[in-house]
C-alpha cells in the first residue's frame, strides 16, 4: 500500500482534492512498497517518458495521484515481471488507449531482457581459431588485443558471443589504424562506467526481498544501454563541435 504522507508545506501538499505532491512527498509514498526507490530514480523514469508530472512557474516538479500510481504500476512491472523499460512503456501506451493486455510472465520478461541464468553455464563458446577465423586476425593480433585486456577467454578456455563481438569491434577499428594501446582509454572508461553500475544495483542484489534482488540484472542491462547511448550521443556531439 502507499503510504499517505501528512501533508504540510514542508511535506509537499497533499493530493486529495486536486493539490498536487512534491517529488519528496511521492518518494514518502513510495518508500514503503520500494524501498529502493531514490528520487533520482523518479527523475530517470520521468526523463524516459514514463510519467509528465507537472511543473510550477519555478520549475518545481509536481506529481497527482495518478502519476503515483503510475510510478508504482512501473515499479511493479520492473520489480515482479523483470520488464524493460521499452515495453513497461508499450503496455502502459495500451492501457492509456483502453486496451487490456495481459503482462508477461517473468520467465517470458526474462526471454524480452534475453537473459535466462538456467542457460548460461552451456553459453555456447567457441575457440581459439574459430575466435580468429571469425575476425579475420591474426595469432599474434589477438595476444596483442588480450595483453590490453580488450578481450580474453573464459574459464573453460573458450570465447563467448560477447567476447566474439568486442574481437570484431576492435578488428574493425585497427582497419581505420587504431591499435589497442588507443583502446586503452576507451576500455578504462568502460571499467568506470560498470563501477558506476554496480553501485545502483549492489543495494538491490543484497536486499532481503528475492524479487528486489532478481531486479538487479534487468536493472543492470537497462544502464548498461543506456551508458552505451550516452556515450554514443556524446561523442557524436563532440564531432559535431569539432568537424563541422
Amino acid at each position: 500500500m502507499l503510504r499517505t504522507p501528512s501533508g504540510g508545506a514542508g511535506n509537499g501538499t497533499a493530493a486529495a482534492g486536486g493539490r498536487l505532491l512534491s517529488i519528496g512527498a511521492v518518494l514518502s509514498r513510495l518508500r514503503d512498497e520500494f524501498p529502493e526507490v531514490t528520487i533520482s530514480k523518479i527523475r530517470f523514469l520521468e526523463a524516459e517518458g514514463l510519467v509528465e508530472p507537472q511543473r510550477t512557474p519555478s520549475g518545481y516538479r509536481k506529481f497527482s495521484l495518478p502519476d503515483v500510481e503510475r510510478l508504482a504500476s512501473v515499479l511493479r512491472m520492473q520489480r515482479d515481471h523483470y520488464l524493460p523499460l521499452k515495453v513497461i512503456r508499450e503496455h502502459l501506451d495500451a492501457l492509456d488507449r483502453g486496451e487490456q493486455v495481459p503482462l508477461p510472465s517473468p520467465g517470458e520478461s526474462r526471454d524480452l531482457l534475453g537473459w535466462a541464468p538456467e542457460a548460461e553455464p552451456s553459453c555456447p563458446r567457441i575457440g581459439r581459431d574459430e575466435l580468429i577465423a571469425a575476425t579475420g586476425a591474426a595469432e599474434d593480433q589477438l595476444a596483442q588485443w588480450e595483453s590490453y585486456g580488450l578481450v580474453g577467454p573464459g574459464p573453460d578456455g573458450g570465447y563467448d558471443a560477447e567476447t566474439v563481438n568486442i574481437a570484431k569491434i576492435v578488428a574493425d577499428l585497427g582497419r581505420y589504424g587504431l591499435e589497442p594501446r588507443h583502446l586503452r582509454a576507451v576500455k578504462a572508461a568502460a571499467d568506470r562506467e560498470v563501477g558506476l553500475v554496480e553501485q545502483v544495483v549492489a543495494p538491490l542484489r543484497r536486499h532481503r526481498n528475492p524479487q528486489t534482488r532478481n531486479h538487479a540484472e534487468s536493472t543492470a542491462r537497462e544502464l548498461a544501454a543506456l551508458s552505451v547511448r550516452l556515450h554514443a550521443a556524446l561523442v557524436q556531439s563532440a564531432l559535431r563541435v569539432r568537424l563541422p
